[in-house]
């Protein structure tokens, strides 16, 4: 064979061989392309809307990019009340530009599933919750042409608390709802002294903390017959410190640094009890120059048997109230939001 036919056959060797390389490598990285797709897949935009806090784009107020101009109004749940005005000063402060009015509704009770309906409706910017939102909000939203997203900003739980006089280490979250149903009437039937169960809670479908409670914890059952309705926490608490019985549940922050009351461990399991205070217990002869402070680390961990987040609820439609309500979001998602919201009294997400 001559030199000249040797070297056409090696340069159409190795022609063939790159060919064969080539076409490997495009099979390989389009099959590792699919299974990275099968393993992450793109979200579906009928999914409930993603509760993962995205990242903060700044330290401060003042760092935060495409914060719009103008006057919006926003509402919603009441356990946000101790967050709203500390909030409010420090962006007024840094951002005159992006001005902030709270707005009671119209009718109907404030709470997050208000907040929500009101931001539906077009009465809102955006909306803050102290819940998840429920499928027939996001298919309400869905029939008028929105989509909601949902940004967590804090740690929330719900604390238990008692009047002092009940001394005993904790309850079981089965224990709590079977005294909420009716099924438990005394003290004594948990360890505790020989008194009536006198239990107190708002009135269901009023606020994100009430619906969570009977969601989660008494599992869709109804309140028993001996629960007494209060509107609000203040209330309840007035009258948990004059029933020697009484118990009641709300925000943890409402709950823990109270004096005339006492909050109580809870437990999955008799006997694992996790308090929703640092150790140790201030009684309230010790208190108000010591006060119960929240138990962080339990929160955080997820330990604490109800813990929660609480959620700026944002309309996904393009608009100048998509970009003010991812910026209030923004604006609490950074350092300095984040140490506003624990000097709320609530647990930084980050």
């Amino acid at each position: 064979m001559s030199q000249k036919n040797e070297t056409g056959i090696l340069i159409l060797a190795v022609a063939i061989t790159a060919a064969l390389l080539g076409g490997g490598w495009w099979w390989f990285s389009h099959q590792t392309g699919n299974l990275a797709q099968k393993i992450n897949p793109t979200p579906n935009n009928s999914n409930p809307p993603p509760v993962s806090p995205p990242a903060s784009s700044g330290q401060d107020f003042a760092s935060i990019q495409n914060v719009p101009t103008g006057l919006f109004s926003y509402g919603g749940s009441t356990s946000w009340a101790p967050i709203r005005p500390l909030v409010e000063a420090s962006i007024q402060a840094a951002r005159p530009e992006y001005k902030l009015r709270y707005v009671q509704p119209n009718s109907g009770t404030p709470g997050s599933g208000e907040g929500i309906r009101s931001l539906i409706e077009g009465t809102l910017t955006f909306a803050q919750s102290s819940r998840p939102l429920q499928d027939s909000e996001i298919a309400r939203a869905k029939s008028r042409g929105l989509e909601l997203k949902q940004i967590p900003i804090a740690i929330d739980g719900l604390a238990v608390a008692v009047n002092p006089g009940i001394n005993i280490t904790g309850i079981t979250i089965e224990q709590l709802k079977s005294i909420y149903t009716g099924k438990i009437n005394n003290w004594n039937q948990v360890g505790g002294p020989n008194i009536p169960v006198k239990p107190y809670s708002r009135p269901v479908n009023e606020g994100g903390t009430v619906e969570i409670f009977t969601q989660d914890i008494l599992g869709g059952q109804p309140f028993g017959s001996n629960v007494e309705s209060v509107s609000t926490t203040t209330q309840a608490l007035q009258k948990l410190a004059a029933s020697p019985g009484g118990i009641y549940y709300a925000s943890a922050e409402e709950v823990v640094p109270q004096c005339s009351i006492k909050p109580l461990a809870l437990g999955r399991t008799p006997g694992a009890f996790v308090a929703p205070y640092q150790d140790p217990l201030v009684t309230p002869q010790e208190c108000p120059s010591k006060r119960n402070k929240l138990n962080i680390e339990a929160f955080q961990s997820g330990n604490y048997p109800i813990t929660r987040n609480l959620f700026v609820v944002v309309k996904q439609n393009g608009s100048i109230e998509q970009q003010a309500g991812t910026a209030y979001a923004n604006f609490l998602l950074t350092e300095q939001g984040q140490n506003l919201i624990a000097q709320a009294g609530f647990v930084k997400i980050r």
